[in-house]
Parts: structure tokens; C-alpha cells; sequence
């Protein structure tokens, strides 16, 4: 730190407003938040390159906000065990769920009966943008809590490790537009699947619980200001030009 001359973040000033600030008290070098962009922001501007994957079209075919999309990262962090108390969990919540399970994926498809679609891999970005995504299950890394962001969709967070719980806290303390699967994040506590079939019922109740109403309005709005801020005149944009008059005229 003694060396460095600026510090950037990857974040959005309107998220992390608090902490921003107080950096800016402490340290005397300019500090920018220049958040990775978003490609796009609905389907309308997607091209029309590799539209026919078969997760797209079965989600085309499901009621509006009424798919649960799972995933729980690149790497396999949880345990077999809980794994399995997950699959039964979804199944017996009856609930439409979209879950990408790499590895062996073909081995949960049986268990997660005909409302679940299972795969290793999918256009997460794309996904969460569709009508039909009513919520996302999230390890909550940095990449999939900012797309989740972007696209209003409220999470039920289930970190592991690194950056997770923080990022998790975010949500569901800070911004107010998840629930934690799991109230502490512990190596040793195994979510049963009764658990996770009440909790998972209970998230995607779109008619009838007004907690769950009002996380859904907090996480249009925050997709809203998410939007603002990447936007021509935006945040983003203001900081990144300041930046680079930084460097190119060494102000």
C-alpha cells in the first residue's frame, strides 16, 4: 500500500457507499469503484448466436417468476451429503428449479423429478435475465452476486468460504434482498431437506407473503440503480474518465 498511487474496486459506488467513504477518510490516494460491465441488460439484446441451448427453451415454457436457479459455483465445495439433502430439498418443495450441478449431474436428475432441469453448465448471465427466474440459490461469489444485482433477482445465500459469507451478509443484512439458507456458515451443520423444502416454498410464494414482496420490490429497485450507475453518465463512467485523466495527465 505504501507504493500504490490509486486503489480501484471491483463494485459500484451506490452498493458499497459506507465503505467507500470510509477507505476515502483513511488513505490519501484517489479511490475508484469501475465495476466490470454488464454485456446486456434483457433479452433484446442478446443476438440471436446459440438461442436454441435446451435450458432456454424449457424456461420459455415456465410461468413468469416461477424457476429457482441453483448453482453453486465452478468448484464442488459442498458435500455429497448435503448435495443429495439439496436435490430431495427442491424436489419436495415442489417448486421449478433450473440446477446446474457440474460433475456428476445425470446421477440427480432421477431424484429431482420433472419440475427440475439439471445440467453442468449454463449462460448464467442469460438465465437470470429470463421472465421466468423467480430466485437464485448462490455460493455467492463476487461475479454471480453482481449478475444477480443487475438482473432484480433476490438470492437465498449459501456461501462457503473466501469472500462468500461477506457477500452473503451484503444481501441479506445490507441490501435486504435475500435470505440466508443457513443461519451460520459451519463445515459441520447439514441443512436437511425438510428444511430447504419449507425455506424454498415459502421464497418463491409470489402471491402471498408480503416479506417476500417486499425483497422482490428492494431487488428491482436495486437493479434499477445497479443500471443508473453503468449507464452513459453513470458512476462507472465518471469514475473511469476521472481515472484516466489521473494517468494520462498525472493530475
Amino acid at each position: 500500500m505504501k507504493k500504490a498511487q490509486y486503489l480501484l474496486f471491483s463494485s459500484i459506488y451506490e452498493l458499497e457507499s459506507r465503505a467507500i467513504d470510509v477507505l476515502r477518510q483513511e488513505f490519501s490516494i484517489p479511490i475508484y469503484t469501475i465495476c466490470p460491465t454488464i454485456p446486456y441488460f434483457s433479452h433484446n439484446q442478446i443476438t440471436s448466436v446459440s438461442t436454441d441451448h435446451d435450458y432456454i427453451n424449457w424456461l420459455d415454457n415456465q410461468p413468469f417468476g416461477s424457476v429457482l436457479y441453483v448453482s453453486q459455483g465452478s468448484f464442488l465445495s459442498v458435500s455429497s451429503e448435503q448435495i443429495e439433502e439439496i436435490a430431495n430439498g427442491l424436489h419436495e418443495s415442489g417448486v421449478r428449479f433450473l440446477w446446474i450441478m457440474r460433475g456428476e449431474s445425470s446421477k440427480w436428475k432421477n431424484i429431482c423429478g420433472d419440475k427440475g432441469f439439471v445440467l453442468p453448465w449454463c449462460d448464467q448471465l442469460r438465465v437470470l435475465m429470463h421472465s421466468a427466474i423467480g430466485g437464485f440459490w448462490s455460493h455467492c461469489g463476487w461475479n454471480s452476486t453482481r449478475e444477480g444485482l443487475f438482473c432484480g433477482v433476490p438470492f437465498l445465500t449459501f456461501p462457503i468460504m473466501m469472500d462468500q459469507p461477506m457477500n452473503s451478509k451484503c444481501i441479506v443484512e445490507d441490501w435486504k434482498v435475500g435470505w440466508r439458507v443457513e443461519k451460520e456458515v459451519k463445515e459441520d451443520v447439514l441443512i436437511t431437506r425438510k428444511e430447504i423444502a419449507k425455506l424454498v416454498k415459502r421464497f418463491m410464494d409470489l402471491d402471498d407473503d408480503d416479506e417476500v414482496k417486499g425483497m422482490r420490490k428492494r431487488a428491482r429497485e436495486l437493479q434499477e440503480i445497479c443500471q443508473c450507475a453503468v449507464a452513459s453518465g453513470g458512476s462507472l463512467e465518471n469514475n473511469m474518465k476521472e481515472f484516466l485523466g489521473h494517468i494520462l495527465h498525472g493530475a
